[in-house]
């Protein structure tokens, strides 16, 4: 047994599935499986359409341990983002897992754009969420209420910011699940003590001149985005204005 082990008292496994796909952003995934894999009795599945390495928007190379096929229920559905997401908007194998496993899962979770996904399966309409800073407007196509905040719960669907985010997601979810005394452990286990170099990090804080860059550079890659997410709402009968 180990020290996790004793110092748990639920039996029951907690079931979460975290789901990849290429060209994801690999620190929207593997920030938060850093803190759901310290949990104790936690059975953490990384979930792929293929059995196959899935390489990220930066070149790291993720192995699924389930396929859509395999994964079986969960407890925690779990989707991050990254520029792939954007292939995956009209992606019915992969919006069909997201139903299916959404339908039994007791929270359903995103972190950056993955909550776009979410969204292009029908599971955040009617709901508040956040997403990454620079396509969070593009939530409301899908009839769901953006929220500009670093954590947004409402109900059972938990939804974390850009990038970075993915620990105070995850620790937010843990805090839900197993709670407080766990999570504050977790933050200290895993020295969560952030003090940037540059506050920056956000548009609320960066220059304004900073701002315009960022959107200049993601401009083609933010309207690729935009297409399929209103191809994705049209395939949910939504129209362009939500």
């Amino acid at each position: 047994m180990t020290q996790h082990d004793a110092e748990h008292t639920d039996p029951t496994p907690l079931r979460i599935a975290m789901v990849v796909f290429p060209r994801l952003t690999q620190l929207d995934f593997t920030a938060p499986f850093e803190v759901f894999a310290r949990v104790p009795d936690a059975q953490v599945a990384v979930v792929s359409e293929t059995a196959e390495p899935v390489v990220s928007d930066t070149g790291l190379a993720i192995l699924p341990t389930h396929t859509f096929e395999t994964a079986g229920a969960a407890d925690v559905l779990f989707v991050p983002g990254g520029p792939g997401q954007i292939a995956q908007m009209t992606n019915d194998a992969m919006l069909g897992y997201l139903r299916r496993t959404a339908a039994d899962a007791a929270w359903v979770t995103s972190v950056c754009t993955g909550s776009l996904l979410l969204a292009a399966a029908g599971l955040l309409e009617g709901h508040r969420a956040t997403c990454h800073w620079l396509s969070i407007d593009q939530l409301s196509l899908f009839g769901v209420e953006p929220q500009s905040s670093r954590v947004v719960v409402d109900r059972n669907r938990i939804t974390g910011a850009g990038i970075t985010s993915g620990i105070d997601f995850a620790l937010a979810v843990v805090a839900k699940l197993r709670g407080e005394e766990l999570a504050k452990r977790l933050t200290l286990q895993l020295e969560y003590d952030p003090e940037p170099p540059f506050r920056t990090g956000h548009p609320r804080v960066a220059d304004a001149a900073l701002v315009e860059a960022a959107r200049r550079k993601s401009a083609p890659m933010l309207e690729e985005r935009r297409r399929q997410s209103l191809a994705a709402a049209a395939r949910l009968g939504l129209s362009a204005g939500g």
